[in-house]
């Protein structure tokens, strides 16, 4: 039996068995598949405002309104960001380390903005935080407006972007488990120490990646955003209603040189919060 065994392995010789194909078939479709989705697309994007000249492009993102415009952009999106980093580390510690009643009810409430459609949400906020609506109403009395100012952006780009944080670092969460807290209590650390010297350290990689997610959906979104923010040039008008504007405009080359800028911006501030992600990983 073993002589069998022996001659049938050298003659059918035991392969790795895997669920794709093997990695040439898998590369190649993987190329093909970013490439005609992503990178064609950017690449069309970055051609279209060479026609415009290196003056006409300058002429074409260098203006006050368009300035202005990617201001409020990415400024409010790295603001809602940081707001969601730390509100979504609190609500994922509750998620995960307490049993309460409807706490399912919350877990689903969190992934709502991804459902939501965005103009529904966006009506939802302005109708909200309107000077005669259910918040709007009480902040006006101390004198605080919401809608139709950048005040709206901000509070639109933290509703859609939450669950980015959250859904990072909820997983993350769950298998720290509960030992190395009780480690480092065993060692006389207080509640505070740990939280500052064993928790929060081994959470910033996630922390810092959804972070990233959120920027990047924040400041992206426009739907929900049009409806709250007013839309004055110059003051409360994002990067995304402009270049829909100058679309409408039939003016395509300086739609697209707005959106060479966002890329190239977004992709710096993504690439230096990966680079920051990986310089924290290396320090766990």
């Amino acid at each position: 039996m073993k002589i069998m065994s022996a001659i049938g392995l050298k003659l059918f010789p035991l392969r790795s068995r895997h669920v794709l194909p093997g990695f040439r078939l898998s590369l190649g479709f993987t190329l093909f598949y970013l490439t005609s989705l992503v990178l064609i697309p950017l690449l069309a994007l970055v051609i279209r405002p060479m026609e415009l000249g290196p003056s006409g492009f300058w002429a074409a993102i260098s203006t006050p309104r368009v300035l202005a415009s990617l201001r409020l952009s990415f400024g409010m999106a790295l603001a809602a960001a940081v707001i969601d980093s730390f509100f979504g580390v609190i609500i994922a510690w509750v998620l995960v380390r307490y049993r309460f009643p409807g706490k399912g009810f919350l877990d689903a409430v969190i992934d709502l903005p991804f459902a939501l459609p965005t103009a529904v949400a966006g009506i939802a906020l302005s109708t909200l935080y309107a000077p005669n609506g259910w918040i709007g109403s009480v902040l006006a009395e101390y004198g605080i407006r919401v809608a139709y100012t950048p005040y709206g952006v901000l509070v639109a780009m933290v509703f859609i972007s939450l669950p980015f944080t959250v859904r990072t670092v909820q997983p993350v969460m769950a298998e720290l488990g509960l030992e190395v807290e009780e480690a480092a209590a065993t060692l006389g650390a207080t509640r505070l120490q740990t939280l500052a010297r064993v928790v929060l350290p081994m959470l910033w990689p996630a922390v810092l990646t959804g972070m990233a997610m959120a920027f990047a959906r924040a400041a992206g979104e426009y739907g929900s955003i049009i409806f709250i923010a007013g839309n004055i040039p110059a003051v409360s008008e994002i990067a995304p209603l402009l270049i829909i504007t100058k679309l409408e405009q039939y003016d395509y080359a300086g739609a697209a040189a707005i959106g060479v800028v966002m890329l190239a911006a977004s992709f710096v501030m993504l690439l230096a919060l990966n680079g920051l992600q990986s310089w924290a990983a290396k320090r766990r």
